[in-house]
């Protein structure tokens, strides 16, 4: 017997709620929409996927723009603002297996949730990462590539890996 999580396919009535104007580009899953919140003129890009979850919710908020082949896991519930826009290739992560338990493999350790949020105004860079617990600050610019694994202050610029704060926006 195959076990399957769905087929990603959705109707706007699944939704939460979903707003005027939205746009999903062809190729896009959405899994657990009944989780997910969208505002209004929102885009989302080619093949993205966006993984609601059985709890928690996905709220993504109006004028934000999605590129392609973006990936949001909302296990651990994830906001995203108003006006943000997100490059291609984006990784949002609410979730992750602990380490701390060293006789069993990885994957059979328990697994802890924990938000992300970006706030309005952001923006995420082409293939940058988002782990866990992580909070944007409004305005903030994500560098491309960036892991951001530690909070990130109201209009700085950070990049690398980890990412840091390279200057401030203000």
């Amino acid at each position: 017997m195959v076990r399957s999580h769905g087929t990603g396919q959705f109707s706007p009535d699944e939704f939460a709620s979903l707003g005027r104007d939205v746009v999903f580009e062809l190729g896009v899953l959405v899994f657990h929409p009944e989780n997910i919140e969208i505002g209004d003129d929102v885009y989302v890009g080619h093949q993205t996927i966006l993984k609601g979850y059985y709890k928690n919710r996905m709220r993504i908020g109006a004028g934000t723009w999605i590129g392609q082949q973006c990936f949001f896991h909302s296990a651990g519930g994830l906001t995203i603002g108003a006006r943000v826009g997100i490059g291609p290739g984006v990784r949002i992560l609410t979730s992750a297996h602990r380490l701390d338990q060293t006789d069993k493999p990885i994957l059979d350790s328990p697994i802890d949730f924990a938000p992300v949020v970006i706030e309005d105004h952001g923006d995420v860079g082409v293939g940058a990462v988002l782990l866990p617990g992580v909070t944007i600050g409004r305005g903030a610019q994500v560098g491309a590539g960036a892991v951001v694994v530690e909070d990130v202050p109201a209009y700085a610029v950070v990049a690398g890996v980890p990412a840091r704060v390279v200057r401030m926006r203000k």
